[in-house]
């Protein structure tokens, strides 16, 4: 199969839609996290209901212990926490009673796929054995180093590979056949998890579909340090003797922080990269593709330039923009991949050179509601300034949700508002902004479920800048009301987004 034609046939222009943003984790389901499992597939029906067309979700990658889904351990791999154990009885592999300690956390899930993986490797039929093969060489240009990266780090007591021996940090080619040898069973069981991963996620991708719903991703610019990605490719980074970055990742200050962010990532070696025509890029994208239809580049703007950090500053006070690639980056992946569906997010400092980058390749833009008061006329996020281009959201998971931005406004803000609706929102917020999005021009308008559920500050996912109490919002489905489901089937019939009718 081609690259072209493994493309979904997806198209953003033309077309008014409407979507929801929820990470997999927030499902119901056990005491952890939600998975794939079978609210995952209520979830699905429920957008279809509702007329939406979009469920974005963050990113899926293995995340390290913070729980961040923008710090993975892969830029490929798919997270084991979302694995469904009850997927595994319904195949067979584990029993119903292995699973029904529903207080346990992440070490019950991976017991349960360990046993899953002895009951696999023992009793299953050639042709369900064929077909992990078959999974395991079509991935093979990045699981192969990502199943002998989780298995050396877990014998090295979960430490970052730049703490390994030398020779396993170096990737010496005698360490590496040594390690192999010695962790092949680790290395089998990790290819086995990413398969039952992806196995599941296409089948629950496929009933989506079904549904006429779509799955929008998320790929963070920048990969973890700590990350296969980059122990496995150390040229492509800009790293000293041992491992270690000279310069790292962020933002200046900015609305979320006065400090700005310094986000510690590596920074590319875009010569390098461009050397051998971004296959690293290439790669990264195919892997996306397969499990989404359309994909938000996040910090779109770090392909015009970057701010870079001298990695001994503690804050992003002290960096300086350095231009990147961007343009040949692109233009190589549209050559790749035909009609490839991407959304930029150009929020924050934005210049025209940023714009013009991101018009030379037709990709739609963001507008954050929430940014959007207190200010001109001319303000970019105002509604009234949008072209048809554009995905509109009342705020991310970086936000705080609507009805939590509302309590906290100033006067003068919460005036702006006022005037721009034309009649004070008071407590019903945050169906206002909800019908603002949805009315705009933006061809995509996306909602994050808290905003649905009209939740405060307590559903909020991310605080940037802060590593505690982030990522583990949960949802019930008692808050899954009729009404609301209802009010918002109205909303999106009404500015013409139910393209299911």
């Amino acid at each position: 199969m081609s690259q072209a034609n493994a493309l979904p046939g997806f198209e953003f222009s033309g077309v008014r839609r409407a979507g929801i943003l929820l990470h997999p984790t927030s499902l119901p389901g056990r005491a952890d996290n939600g998975d794939m499992g079978h609210s995952a597939y209520r979830f699905i029906e429920f957008l279809a209901a509702c007329g939406v067309s979009i469920w974005q979700t963050l990113p899926l990658g293995p995340v390290h212990d913070d729980g961040s889904p923008y710090q993975c351990l892969s830029a490929h791999a798919g997270d084991p926490r979302l694995i469904s154990l009850e997927w595994l009885v319904d195949r067979g592999w584990l029993k119903h009673s292995e699973i029904e300690n529903d207080e346990a956390g992440m070490s019950f899930r991976h017991a349960c796929l360990q046993q899953a993986f002895k009951f696999f490797t023992r009793h299953n039929d050639n042709a369900e054995q064929q077909r992990l093969l078959d999974f395991c060489r079509r991935h093979a240009d990045w699981l192969d180093d990502y199943a002998l990266y989780s298995a050396i780090r877990k014998s090295e007591a979960n430490r970052g590979w730049v703490d390994w021996p030398p020779a396993l940090r170096k990737r010496e080619k005698a360490a590496l056949e040594d390690a192999r040898r010695r962790l092949h069973e680790q290395i089998d069981f990790v290819k086995f998890e990413q398969y039952v991963f992806f196995s599941q996620w296409i089948e629950l991708k496929e009933y989506a579909h079904r549904h006429g719903v779509y799955l929008f991703g998320d790929m963070p610019i920048f990969v973890a340090h700590d990350s296969c990605d980059v122990w496995s490719s150390q040229a492509y980074f800009l790293l000293d003797e041992h491992g270690q970055p000279n310069v790292v990742a962020g933002v200046p200050p900015d609305y979320f922080s006065e400090t700005g962010q310094r986000w510690g990532n590596p920074l590319y070696n875009w010569p390098a990269m461009a050397g051998d025509g971004f296959q690293w890029w290439i790669r990264r994208m195919r892997s996306q593709l397969e499990l989404f239809d359309l994909i938000r580049i996040d910090h779109f703007r770090g392909f015009e330039a970057y701010w870079e950090i001298p990695a001994a500053e503690e804050t992003a006070i002290n960096g300086r923009w350095i231009k990147a690639p961007g343009a040949a980056l692109l233009q190589c992946l549209t050559e790749a991949f035909s009609g490839l569906p991407l959304v930029a997010e150009d929020l924050g400092v934005i210049t025209e050179e940023v714009n013009a980058l991101r018009q030379k390749f037709d990709l739609p833009g963001m507008r954050i509601l929430q940014f959007a008061f207190g200010g001109a006329a001319d303000n970019p996020y105002l509604p009234h300034n949008y072209d048809h281009n554009t995905v509109v959201y009342t705020g991310t998971h970086d936000n705080d949700t609507s009805c939590g931005w509302y309590a906290a406004l100033d006067e003068h803000t919460r005036q702006s508002l006022q005037n721009y609706l034309g009649y004070d929102p008071g407590t019903s917020m945050p169906w206002p902004l909800i019908r603002l999005a949805l009315s705009s021009v933006a061809d995509m308008a996306i909602i994050p479920l808290q905003d649905i559920l009209a939740s405060g500050s307590e559903a909020r996912m991310n605080v940037p800048g802060t590593v505690e109490g982030n990522w583990g919002w949960r949802f019930d489905d008692a808050a899954m009301t009729e009404q609301a489901a209802a009010r918002l089937r109205s909303l999106i019939e009404c500015y013409g987004r139910d393209i299911q009718k």
